[in-house]
Order: C-alpha cells, then structure tokens, then sequence
C-alpha cells in the first residue's frame, strides 16, 4: 500500500458553503424581530423549484417520513425503493410505519427506473420512493408515467438534485412530492432543516398539519427560524456558489488519471459533487485508494457502500438479491469538493492519484 504525504488539512466531500455574513445577518434579525422567515422560505422555495407548494421542516429526514406517511396507500405494507442510496433511507421507511423492499437501479445513471421498479413490484407496495442520484437525475416522466399505470403515487428524494432539470423542468414539481434537505452537506447550508414540494394543495395542508403534530401521525418538525433565515442567505448566493462549483468541477475533469471516470453532470446543474468511477484499468482497487488517500487526510469515500439490502436492520424489511447493485456498490467514490476545497487542494488530489496510478 502506497503511503502519501498528508495534505495540510483534511479534505472532505462535505459542501459547507457559509452564506454571505452580511446576509445573513440581515435575516437573522428580521427572525428575532418576528418576522415570518420560515413562511418567506416556503414562498422562495416553491417559487425557485416551479412547485406550487413548499412545506419546510426540521430536516431532510423528517420531511421524509411526513411523506411517506402522508402518500402511503392505506393498507398497503411495503414501499419500493432503490437499495443504492442514502444510508438512512430503510430506516425513513421504518419509521413511518411501514417496510422497505429494494429494486434495483440502472446501470446508465444510478437511479430507479420504471423498468427497475416494475420489476420489484408487489401488491403490497403502497407507494414508489425514487432518488435522484448524486450526479444526474431519475427519467422522471418514466417514473411518473409508470407510477400512473400501475396507481401508486411517487415521491422522489431529490436531496442531492435542488439546482438540477428534467425535460419538464427544475427538479421540485414532479410526482405527487418531492423532499430536500438544508443540511450543511447540501447545496442549500440551513445548518440543518429541510422541505417538501408538491403541486397537490391538499397534500400540502396535510404535511403542514403532520409537520405541526396534529393527529396520531403528526410530530414536531417544525423549522428554526434561525435556519430558515440561514437557508434564505443560501439561496440569495445560489448561483455564485454553482459557479465556484463548476470551476472546481473543471479541474478534476481536467486533471483526472486514466482509469478514473468523472460522472458528468449536464450543463446548468449544480456541479456540486464529484464522483468518479474506477475502471477496470486502474491500478488497484477501490478500498485501496480509498484506505491510501485518507491516510492522507483526504476524506474521499465510497458511493452509497454498503447498499442498504446488505445492511443488518431489526425492522421488518423484504430480503432482496440485487446483483446489479452489489456489482455497482464497488465501482464508484466521491472527491474531496465544496466551498472548503480550492483549486490548489484538488491539484494535491490529483497528484495523489497520479501517484497511485504509476
């Protein structure tokens, strides 16, 4: 195993861009003055993702959960999911009171498809959960069209998708809801928080009333109001912050060893993180390159590794053999990126990686 020479500091794939001081400080105010920042959030957000409604919450994982319970046809057990995803996303399942069953994703994008999902589907699914990937997008008008066919609503998990289009349009008007997070990881820093989309009137009175704790279904999951001033200094600097991303973006694209693909992202997405894939001509393996670059302080990590029907879970779930997943899981891992890493930073990486390639 190589050793390399450590970085001056670690380098994480975590985002961690910090809104304007100024900015944030102009809202930050207006909150403990009373203003209604949460409501001014819900109006940007709606605005900003083309969606007729943006209901926010207290994270990203919450606001999960209301969806789920607000979406899931009553008596129905099971929804159906990709198991190449979010570590918590069986665990978002179980705490809504009902079971995950895996399908697979595919192989092009990383992502669920109407092929993928018909071919896990069962009478018991009461509802299709479809994530965008980390680079790229779900064929959404696919899913929705299958979703119609067969008469179960969607909801897509578009955590790492806020800044990214379909063919129909910005990511956040799609299905029957879409869920966001405002974690300091994403492209929106809250610090923490998150938020629900959807065109459906009814569904957003619902999830308001859930998110509020009416009904034996409803919790606590209301919004800080110092988050939401925090997500609103966010999306005033949005576009400045795609554009520091697209020229970090560049330079892996520009500097990357044979052997290691770089996921492209379409033009006018957020370019926020970097995920390559290791080929079959590269030198080692990925958990050596892995366990050589954080010797180094370089935080790099594997995609979605292990995926969640490998994992041990103490709630009810649905075993499932997904080969093409497994075969996936190995393949693919995320650089160091975000507002904490320059130009200069991913110049050490890339010597890393040359390094390691000879």
């Amino acid at each position: 195993m190589s050793t390399l020479t450590r970085v001056a500091r670690p380098l994480s794939t975590s985002n961690l861009v910090a809104p304007e001081r100024d900015v944030l400080m102009r809202y930050a105010r207006a909150a403990h003055d009373g203003a209604p920042v949460v409501a001014w959030l819900e109006t940007a957000l709606a605005a900003f993702h083309g969606a007729a409604h943006a209901v926010a919450v207290c994270n990203g994982f919450w606001g999960l959960v209301l969806a789920v319970r607000a979406l899931a046809v009553p008596g129905r057990t099971d929804v159906l999911m990709p198991s190449l995803t979010y570590r918590r996303m069986a665990d978002v399942v179980a705490w809504a009171g009902l079971r995950p069953r895996f399908c697979e994703v595919d192989v092009a994008t990383l992502a669920p498809s109407a092929a993928t999902m018909r071919a896990g589907l069962s009478a018991e699914v009461g509802l299709l959960l479809a994530v965008h990937p980390i680079v790229g997008v779900c064929d959404v008008a696919g899913l929705e069209a299958f979703a119609d066919e067969v008469g179960l609503p969607l909801l897509l998990d578009s955590v790492e998708s806020v800044f990214e289009h379909v063919p129909g349009g910005k990511v956040g008007g799609f299905g029957a809801a879409e869920c966001f997070s405002l974690h300091a990881s994403k492209l929106l820093n809250g610090c923490e928080g998150g938020y629900v989309t959807t065109q459906d009137p009814v569904l957003a009175a619902r999830l308001a009333a859930l998110r509020d704790g009416v009904g034996p279904d409803g919790m606590d999951a209301r919004l800080n109001r110092l988050h939401a001033a925090m997500a609103l200094a966010a999306l005033d600097g949005l576009e400045d912050q795609v554009a520091r991303n697209r020229v970090r973006y560049d330079a892996y694209r520009r500097g990357l060893p044979p052997g290691l693909r770089l996921l492209p992202f379409s033009e006018g997405s957020s370019f926020k993180t970097v995920v390559v894939e290791v080929m079959p001509g590269w030198p080692r393996s990925r958990a050596e390159t892995l366990a050589a670059l954080n010797g180094a302080d370089v935080l790099a990590r594997a995609y979605y590794d292990p995926p969640l029907h490998r994992k041990a879970m103490r709630y009810p779930h649905v075993p499932a053999v997904l080969p093409v997943t497994d075969e996936l899981a190995g393949r693919f891992m995320l650089l160091p990126c975000g507002d904490h890493v320059n130009v200069g930073d991913i110049a050490a990486v890339l010597a890393m990686l040359r390094e390691l390639a000879a």
